[in-house]
């Protein structure tokens, strides 16, 4: 995944560029970058975050960056922001993207003359390079970029710093976010709304889907006015949002305080205690909690002193271990008990049944389990947020498709997305005999859509019923 902050000042801003970047570091963990502009010059850096946190990476270029204008990302893919120079003059850009039909819009451009493009170290090319490259496709940047918001299936949502300002462009369905804050010097752009609240910006509008603004440091101007039709990722609110993070007004954790309160409205055990699995289960399970009148508890804590992010190594053989090291058991807190336990969601199953075996190991008599979201039966098409590479790494897949024992076509896996259906009880007990939990119930779509306290209509809600 990834997300961009973005500062146009009446005077220097490296210093909120830098802790606004910074304040993206829950959304990758791969690469950062920043780029700043002054008197005609940009300036950019990038550096690996693998193993250490973006500001430890980018102290030394905090120090030495000057400019009134910059732009700046945490990726967990391509090297970025990039300086382009091109018909337009030279810019800086970033993007937060998944473009799907990336090898066709490459073929069409090398048959318009394109020359190259630079290919990585996974063989693929940069896709920050390609949307550069279909907005150099026009006369003026507002219609390249339009250009490219129309030409891309996935989504795309991106920054582009020019001299004159930064243009902001929110995706044509608004499947990601962008913010805008004001404060006396100027204005910035952001994925996370909740990144320039220490820096003493106020909120001053959200883009809509397909819009179009520019920020200098004396105003924010639409250019593109925003599209009617929106589908933003639900998951957003449910696990990749900070928990001090709002998107059309709805906060993430008032989303999962009332996503626990539905799971436990439509719940009939009765645990000792409650508890989510941090960070991201924690306010599902104090909803859960209040709404249920059974105690919440803490049996996991995270250990943040040295684990402030999703640090994981290279070597493919230890990433279980280590997923598993920053979280700290409370051993009197589990043995003889009856625990519930919410998480975000069930992915693959193999972290949460190994979370589930030690808490037997460590004395509880129950585990049940409630995700907070409802079965992910189908690979997101939108984003690149999803933890699987292939749909058979999903359990409910690789389930459905034992069960089923033929081709599973979309009409059979629409029977097992259907909580009324005898497919999708079937489906959700032999998880929970192969995870090994004392119970298992998902929560409903319909209760999780109601959580969010937004239409319906404007929610993405693809991985979970196959619907576009």
């Amino acid at each position: 995944m990834g997300g961009f902050f973005g500062v146009a000042s009446k005077q220097d801003c490296v210093f909120d560029l830098f802790f606004g970047i910074d304040y993206h570091s829950h959304l990758g963990t791969r690469r950062g970058g920043m780029a700043v502009y002054k008197d005609g010059t940009f300036n950019r850096s990038i550096h690996n975050i693998e193993n250490a946190p973006f500001r430890t990476k980018f102290d030394k270029d905090v120090q030495e960056m000057k400019g009134e204008m910059g732009i700046g990302c945490i990726s967990d893919f391509e090297p970025q922001p990039l300086i382009i120079r091109s018909h337009h003059g030279t810019y800086a850009i970033t993007t937060v993207s998944k473009i799907n039909n990336q090898n066709e819009l490459t073929q069409n451009l090398f048959e318009q003359g394109q020359a190259h493009f630079l290919e990585m170290s996974g063989g693929d090319i940069n896709a920050t390079e390609l949307v550069a490259a279909l907005i150099n496709q026009k006369e003026n940047l507002i219609e390249g970029i339009r250009y490219a918001l129309e030409q891309v299936d996935g989504s795309l949502s991106l920054l582009l710093m020019t001299p004159a300002g930064i243009y902001a462009a929110r995706d044509k369905y608004g499947r990601t976010p962008i913010i805008i804050g004001k404060n006396e010097q100027g204005f910035c752009a952001t994925f996370e709304s909740f990144a320039y609240k220490n820096l003493g910006y106020e909120d001053y509008k959200e883009l809509g889907p397909g819009e179009i603004d520019v920020i200098t440091s004396e105003q924010c101007l639409t250019l593109v006015h925003p599209g009617k039709e929106m589908k933003i990722c639900t998951f957003l609110w449910v696990y990749y949002g900070y928990p001090a993070s709002s998107y059309e007004g709805i906060s993430v954790e008032r989303m999962r305080y009332n996503c626990g309160a539905k799971m436990a409205a439509r719940d009939n055990v009765k645990p000792d205690i409650v508890a989510g699995v941090p960070d991201s289960g924690v306010a599902h399970a104090i909803g859960y909690a209040n709404a249920s009148g059974i105690p919440f508890s803490r049996p996991f804590i995270k250990y943040t002193p040295t684990w402030p992010r999703s640090f994981m190594p290279t070597i493919q053989s230890r990433r279980n271990l280590i997923a598993k090291m920053k979280l700290l058991a409370v051993q009197d807190l589990i043995k003889d008990k009856s625990l519930l336990l919410i998480d975000d969601s069930i992915v693959r199953g193999t972290q949460l049944r190994e979370t589930t075996e030690f808490l037997y190991q460590s004395g509880a008599k129950e585990v049940h389990i409630r995700p907070a979201c409802p079965p992910l039966v189908y690979g997101c098409k939108y984003l690149n947020f999803s933890r699987s590479s292939s749909e058979m790494d999903l359990i409910t897949r690789r389930v459905i498709e034992r069960l089923e024992g033929t081709e599973v076509t979309d009409e059979i896996l629409q029977e097992y997305t259907d909580p009324e259906s005898p497919k999708y009880e079937q489906m959700v007990e032999e998880i929970r005999k192969e995870l090994n939990f004392t119970s298992l119930r998902f929560n409903r779509l319909d209760d999780m859509l109601d959580a969010v306290e937004i239409d319906r209509c404007k929610l993405c809600t693809y991985c979970w019923d196959g619907k576009e």
